[in-house]
């Protein structure tokens, strides 16, 4: 059988892109004993209340038509937002050149996150970035998570 967020994936990309979107990611995680089914879009422009709700109502409908999830669950449609987190490989390539933040499972040089220029993305997911002209690599068994970075 196929995973949650995958059969997910498959139901809500023609009614995200009905929507003018793009699909940038499905979760399904479990936060304080309830289950959370997260779809983020994504849009040239930015993401308003309305795109959400064009994806959700339908999406709804579909979910509950196809079934595929066990017990209860809270369907969230939202943006990918401007400090999103960069997973596949198309993320990276799209945001090459952009600064990023690098946070670690395990410390390096006494940290683990790191923010930088991202240089570099390889297929077994390892990525460079530049930080005040020193580049960094890191593995993928090293990253917890890449996202955006946002100054504030």
């Amino acid at each position: 059988m196929a995973k949650v967020t995958d059969l997910t994936a498959q139901l809500a990309q023609p009614l995200v892109e009905q929507a003018g979107c793009s699909l940038w990611d499905v979760e399904y995680v479990k936060e304080a004993g309830t289950w959370f089914l997260r779809i983020y879009i994504d849009k040239e422009g930015g993401v308003s209340i309305e795109d959400c709700e064009a994806v959700s109502r339908p999406l709804s409908d579909k979910l509950d038509e196809a079934d595929p999830i066990e017990g209860s669950y809270t369907l969230e449609v939202s943006s990918a937002g401007a400090d999103r987190v960069l997973k596949k490989p198309e993320h990276f390539q799209q945001f090459m050149g952009a600064e990023v933040e690098v946070r670690l499972y395990r410390p390096r040089d006494g940290r683990k996150e790191h923010i930088g220029v991202l240089t570099a993305y390889d297929e077994q997911g390892s990525v460079t970035i530049d930080a005040a002209g020193t580049p960094t690599t890191f593995e993928k068994k090293e990253l917890a998570q890449v996202r955006l970075y946002v100054h504030f």
